[in-house]
């Protein structure tokens, strides 16, 4: 005799509040979407973090072909006065800028930035004299242990994916959850507010820094100007 499928308790259905909290805080997605992540996974908050992720994802990757033309310009100064971060992050109505998950997001970019450094914000605007100065360092060092070339080719390749992931914004590991990376924190909030959202650009100012000072330095035709 088949059992009575009523007789099977759902795993899930025990969901509690406090589970749904705890979710929220460790992911930031919306109180429905942690819902459903724990009955998908019968309540198991890791597993409903992948979870949430994976949708994050699908939802990027469905949107990415959408303009972001509205947005707003985040900042951040770090305790002591030393460290300001300007961002511009984009979205496509204006609606969603002025929403709270995404003035937060955009808040804890700019911190992210001031404390990580990025010097790009994806990998494919890492320009092709930075990347061939890299490989020739990277082939150096491995040919110098004596490894044959196919060895090489492989360390080279690990070693630029560890500079992506170190220099590039997107690719960095979110400071505040350092199991997932930017890219997917920015994800998270695309499947929460149901928009395209976009890094468009930053500037990371540091007290001292000549480098960041000679380059926002007026020209001398503006001086010419003034």
């Amino acid at each position: 005799m088949s059992a009575d499928p009523k007789s099977s308790p759902d795993p899930g259905a025990n969901v509690t509040a406090q589970q749904v909290k705890q979710l929220r805080e460790q992911t930031g997605a919306g109180w429905m979407d942690c819902k459903a992540a724990l009955k998908a996974t019968a309540g198991n908050v890791d597993e409903a973090v992948a979870w949430l992720r994976k949708k994050g994802m699908a939802a990027a990757h469905r949107k990415a072909g959408r303009a972001t033309s509205e947005g707003i310009v985040g900042s951040y100064v770090h305790a002591g006065d030393k460290i300001g971060v300007l961002v511009e992050v984009n979205c496509e109505t204006d609606f969603v800028a002025r929403t709270e998950p995404f003035r937060q997001l955009v808040h804890d970019l700019a911190m992210h930035i001031a404390a990580a450094e990025p010097r790009f914000i994806r990998r494919e605007e890492v320009t092709t004299d930075v990347l061939a100065r890299e490989r020739e360092i990277y082939r150096a060092q491995a040919l110098a242990t004596g490894k044959p070339e196919e060895v090489v080719d492989r360390i080279v390749k690990g070693k630029l994916d560890k500079f992506y992931e170190e220099n590039c914004l997107y690719e960095q590991h979110f400071i505040r959850d350092d199991k997932m990376t930017v890219k997917e924190r920015i994800d998270s909030i695309i499947a929460q507010v149901g928009e395209n959202i976009a890094v468009r650009r930053f500037a990371r100012y540091k007290v001292g820094d000549s480098s960041l000072a000679a380059e926002a330095a007026p020209s001398a035709e503006e001086n010419a100007g003034s």
